[in-house]
């Protein structure tokens, strides 16, 4: 693992992994490795009822239904189509299935307006199919082919980004489980057919906001069960998968850095308050450009540990904070300056003087990185 810059869910908690289907004695669909019982557990966590001999963390945090129905998606005929606002951990949540359920979470397409149907069906290895014409051996499967004959998930990152025509194609791969291939000629035992084994299933993502880009057909629709993913709002939630993330970040930069409770608050109190002020705004112009994703706040406070182990005291504060807040959401001249100086001014003043504690240091440091940037 220390070899890779990121390494995958079934990677990463391979130990894991192994110890649950050691243990596992509940029935399993298909050619699954974990039952869904045990793949609830590997994503959700374990609680003392479980009875386990080991702790198993909680990876993904939001409500348990959302993990359940998901499951159970997988476990029938129909694909399974996470959507939800940016940020929301829909890919994560993709990715954990899959690891849980079949062990590889790297058979993905990322959808694109360059995105093809050859990226989900297959393409051919030009100079093999030159030398030797076309055949099984010069083809190229894609990543949902390579699922398909392996039994596994397929993913589909950004469903509604690829073009109507891609979108399409899946159609009769969720509907028949097989991709015909016309350039190879048939002998009558099905070469020039692939079919799916038992296992298989797509796991797609959307982005809620992204609506009207390339919508999803009726049919399309039809042949997947949605999962909306809501924005976290609970603080106490937002909160662990802020601290969740930002532990993972200490580990793979091997950075001995500690992240105070109390700036942790002034993060979730920050977001919370844009947030609002963005749903009480008349026009886009009165909003911030970010969307304010529990995502973007992993980012900011990312930000703010990397510059203070490489550039500060290797200490964490509340003007390293608030810098990296106004460097990461101001997208926009003026426009988001102008909202963030009014939220500095409007907010965090007169909280500063009411409370004290770090929103003073908080706001001078927000000043600062405004007046760098105007």
């Amino acid at each position: 693992m220390s070899d890779l810059l990121r390494a995958p869910a079934e990677i990463k908690y391979a130990e894991e992994l192994e110890w649950l289907e050691s243990i596992d004695d509940s029935p399993k669909p298909f050619s699954w490795r974990l039952s869904p019982k045990m793949v609830r557990l590997f994503i959700l966590g374990s609680e003392r009822a479980d009875g386990l001999d080991r702790e198993v963390s909680q990876k993904w945090f939001g409500d348990r239904s959302f993990v359940e129905r998901s499951i159970v998606t997988l476990a029938s005929d129909r694909g399974l189509l996470l959507i939800g606002d940016p940020g929301t951990g829909k890919s994560w949540l993709a990715e954990l299935l899959s690891a849980a359920i079949c062990r590889n979470s790297t058979l993905v397409v990322q959808g694109t307006a360059g995105t093809t149907e050859d990226h989900i069906k297959y393409s051919w290895n030009v100079s093999m199919v030159i030398a030797k014409g076309q055949s099984r051996e010069s083809m190229i499967p894609s990543p949902i082919m390579t699922a398909m004959e392996t039994g596994a998930i397929g993913r589909f990152e950004e469903l509604t980004r690829s073009t109507s025509d891609v979108q399409d194609a899946l159609i009769s791969i969720l509907s028949e489980k097989y991709i015909s291939v016309p350039e190879l000629e048939s002998d009558g035992g099905g070469d020039n057919i692939v079919f799916a084994k038992p296992g298989f299933s797509i796991i797609a993502t959307a982005n809620s906001r992204d609506r009207g880009v390339n919508d999803l057909s009726s049919a399309l629709k039809r042949r997947f069960n949605f999962v909306r993913i809501p924005v976290v709002t609970n603080k106490k939630s937002e909160a662990e998968i802020v601290r969740f993330r930002t532990e993972e970040l200490l580990r793979r930069h091997r950075i001995e850095l500690e992240v105070p409770p109390t700036l942790l608050d002034v993060l979730l109190q920050s977001f919370a308050d844009l947030r609002a002020s963005a749903a009480a705004a008349g026009s886009d112009d009165e909003k911030l450009e970010s969307t304010l994703s529990t995502a973007e706040q992993i980012g900011v406070l990312e930000d703010a540990v990397l510059h203070s182990n490489f550039f500060g005291e290797r200490t964490l504060t509340a003007r390293g904070l608030a810098s990296s807040l106004v460097g990461s959401l101001a997208r926009r001249e003026p426009e988001d300056l102008a909202i963030l100086n009014k939220y500095l001014h409007g907010v965090v003043e007169p909280r500063g003087k009411e409370e004290g504690g770090s929103w003073p240091e908080f706001l001078e440091g927000g000043r600062d990185a405004i007046a760098k940037l105007s």
